[in-house]
């Protein structure tokens, strides 16, 4: 099940899910291109005192608690202090990135996401995280290389695969979107949001049928999504406005049929 903050784009925190599920065979898909190149390298982080890993520890939690209190400020300030004292502890530098990209400060956040993958290119989590960042500021061809970097290191990665299902449809590639799309709703079968996306790409790729029936199965598993009002947490969940406009209309369509 992905563990994600803000209806579920990543593994950092807890909170949310993004899942559906789907009965139809999942295609392979191809490798691409790795993520974009750092434009610096970034030195071997120092090895932390004892006293410094401890007081860092302390920092992240504090972070943790002003951001669950929704104080990003505070919080970033707390895990960036809590970085300098113990800087090879990278999951400490995904809670500052992720925090920074909570606060729409997507510029930083991808600085320090970046420094994570210097280190160490393969990891997944930063990786998660930095294709959704790159996903909610319109960067979507490297949102679709980091997203699918992460997908090459683990096929089962259904944050990867559900972002991009939303990547590719906003490029118009319809059949890499349904492919990503399924495997996500595979992967999560049991939450509402991969059923959203999935009803997104059949509806702009024109099968209107099938949209309705993917919507339905969101309803099914959580009736908030008969009401309007509802679908503008989609933007927490990496629909852009254009896309939560779509949604709209296959609400619409979905429950005047009814």
């Amino acid at each position: 099940m992905i563990k994600q903050i803000c209806f579920g784009l990543i593994l950092i925190g807890a909170g949310f899910t993004i899942g559906s599920c789907g009965n139809t065979p999942i295609a392979t898909v191809s490798p691409s291109p790795t993520i974009p190149a750092i434009a610096q390298s970034t030195p071997a982080p120092v090895i932390a005192s004892s006293a410094d890993r401890k007081a860092a520890q302390t920092y992240r939690q504090s972070g943790l608690k002003l951001r669950q209190q929704g104080n990003y400020t505070e919080a970033i300030a707390s895990f960036e202090k809590g970085a300098k004292l113990d800087p090879s502890n990278l999951s400490g530098r995904i809670l500052w990135g992720w925090t920074l990209h909570l606060a729409e400060k997507e510029t930083e956040a991808t600085e320090v996401l970046q420094q994570v993958l210097a280190q160490d290119a393969n990891n997944i989590p930063a990786l998660n995280a930095l294709g959704i960042v790159y996903l909610v500021s319109g960067n979507l061809n490297d949102a679709v290389k980091t997203h699918q970097q992460a997908v090459n290191l683990n096929p089962k990665n259904e944050i990867a695969h559900y972002n991009l299902a939303l990547a590719y449809q906003r490029l118009k590639d319809y059949d890499s979107a349904l492919i990503h799309a399924q495997q996500a709703t595979q992967l999560e079968p049991n939450n509402p949001h991969t059923w959203v996306a999935i009803a997104l790409v059949y509806w702009d790729k024109g099968d209107k049928s099938q949209a309705k029936a993917m919507y339905q199965r969101a309803i099914n598993l959580d009736p908030r999504y008969r009401q309007s009002s509802f679908l503008s947490h989609l933007k927490l969940a990496g629909f852009s406005a254009d896309q939560i406009q779509l949604m709209a209309e296959i609400q619409k369509y979905t429950l005047t049929l009814q």
